[in-house]
């Protein structure tokens, strides 16, 4: 069980609320499904979707992320229901259906979200009361993007997550096949199933290409981000995307991309530029600037000296992230 606990100060006295994580119930999974992009930065795609009759199942939520990677999320109603392995199944229907997706994608969120589905690192997420040993034990066995995130209830409005367990690094997806193209939608205009060009079919990331194509001294910046950012709590995770890389506890909280040419990165931050004093050439406010990555605070990363002035900020990001 949890050893989180919640108190209340207030007129001069201590409180402790009561928590309580009893069997799911169909409400918290409308909560959940409602408040998506709040809770988790997901957003919705559907609920309750079936999984056909050779499968015969139902998905509980299917969403898309921060960073357009597919996403499962299963509620666990009872301790002993075997949720994760339930969801192992789901997520490789989910990898066998991709076209069926990206049309649930394109119906909800428009056909620009579907063009830009990354199947490079699809997730599960369970979400569940409580967890037993078992349960943890197993899904670090599992090289598969498996989540574990429990909550408590304290009243009527008051909800807490807790995550239990994530993957450090994101594991690829397997490589779908390519189908042909039709010209008739924009949807599958020179794109296979997995939402990838044909020109280039292979989920490689193109990070890691440009890191490749870096000077030497861009490289060591990289790596220097990458292991204080990793190194800024034991929740951190890194998903190495085709454009970016992400850092995320629950949701996003850094964006790095890498300019080889420029000889310079580029962090994007979820804080608030109105927060921050901007300096031009190292910060600027990007909320209204089309950029690849989450954050609306970008910080330009040309030196060592550059990074250490913006370690300030990224650790306010990670805290509230």
């Amino acid at each position: 069980m949890s050893d989180i606990k919640l108190f209340h100060f207030g007129g001069g006295s201590v409180n402790e609320l009561a928590g309580s994580a009893m069997q799911v119930e169909k409400s918290l999974q409308v909560l959940f499904e409602a408040n998506l992009e709040a809770l988790l930065g997901i957003r919705f795609v559907a609920t309750e979707h079936s999984t056909g009759p050779v499968h015969g199942g139902r998905i509980d939520t299917l969403g898309l992320d921060e960073d357009n990677s597919p996403v499962i999320i299963e509620y666990k109603r009872s301790v002993n229901e075997n949720v994760i392995n339930q969801g192992l199944f789901y997520l490789d229907w989910l990898l066998d259906h991709r076209k069926e997706f990206q049309w649930m994608v394109m119906e909800r969120l428009g056909t620009e979200a579907a063009n830009a589905v990354e199947w490079t690192a699809p997730r599960l997420i369970c979400i569940a009361g409580d967890f037993t040993r078992y349960d943890e034990h197993a899904v670090k066995q599992i090289a598969r993007n498996i989540e574990l995130i429990r909550y408590r209830r304290f009243g009527e409005d008051l909800l807490m997550l807790e995550l239990v367990h994530a993957p450090k690094t994101a594991r690829v997806a397997p490589r779908a096949q390519p189908v042909p193209t039709s010209g008739t939608a924009s949807l599958e205009e020179d794109v296979n199933v997995a939402g990838v060009s044909e020109k280039d079919p292979y989920l490689s990331s193109r990070m890691a290409y440009r890191l490749a194509q870096a000077p030497q001294d861009t490289r060591d910046l990289y790596d220097a981000v990458q292991q204080f950012l990793v190194a800024l709590g034991d929740d951190v995770q890194v998903k190495e995307l085709m454009q970016y890389t992400a850092f995320k506890r629950i949701k996003n909280f850094a964006c790095v991309e890498i300019y080889p040419q420029a000889r310079k990165l580029l962090v994007y931050l979820k804080l608030d530029p109105s927060t921050v004093a901007l300096q031009n050439g190292f910060s600027r406010d990007v909320r209204n600037i089309g950029h690849y990555g989450t954050g609306d605070l970008e910080i330009s990363l040309k030196s060592m000296a550059d990074f250490e002035k913006a370690q300030q900020l990224i650790r306010r990001a990670y805290e509230g992230g």
